[in-house]
């Protein structure tokens, strides 16, 4: 299968939502990108927009839901991929999705301060399996030892 590699910055335009299949963790956001330029007169003037879904799942999705918000600016990478499906009236539809690989604040706009994700819990170390010594091998004294030539 072929993956189409892409990179957004624009902002969260929606609320995110956060849902858990089993145990992966999904967190699920709009971006909005719009292009501008200067004009010789010092106004801008708005260009194309584009709008994309953007899917981050398991660590990712930790770290974006505990950072991000609406209304946010952002930097996005990840594999498009356009989603068909048919709406509630029975129209098909399809819409443009990113399956982030990394999301991160877009910092010509904003600052950040970083932390690390938690680390998961580890319990204690497990007790050493059981050695049946009947079988096992042990090493030779000296003088079991071959010579050599």
């Amino acid at each position: 299968m072929f993956e189409t590699p892409f990179t957004i910055v624009g902002n969260i335009i929606t609320d995110p939502v956060r849902r858990r299949f089993g145990d992966q963790e999904l967190y699920k956001f709009r971006v909005a990108s719009n292009s501008r330029r200067r004009m010789p007169d010092g106004n801008w003037e708005h260009g194309n927009s584009l709008y994309v879904t953007v899917n981050c799942w398991g660590n990712l999705a930790t770290g974006t839901s505990a950072s991000l918000m609406k209304g946010d600016a952002v930097i996005v990478v990840g594999h498009v991929h356009t989603d068909e499906y048919e709406d509630k009236e029975g129209v098909r539809r399809s819409s443009v999705e990113v399956r982030a690989t990394a999301v991160g604040p877009d910092l010509s706009r904003c600052t950040a301060k970083l932390a690390p994700l938690p680390k998961p819990a580890v319990g204690p170390p497990a007790e050493p399996e059981p050695v049946d010594a009947h079988g096992a091998e042990t090493e030779p004294d000296e003088a079991e030892l071959p010579l050599s030539a």
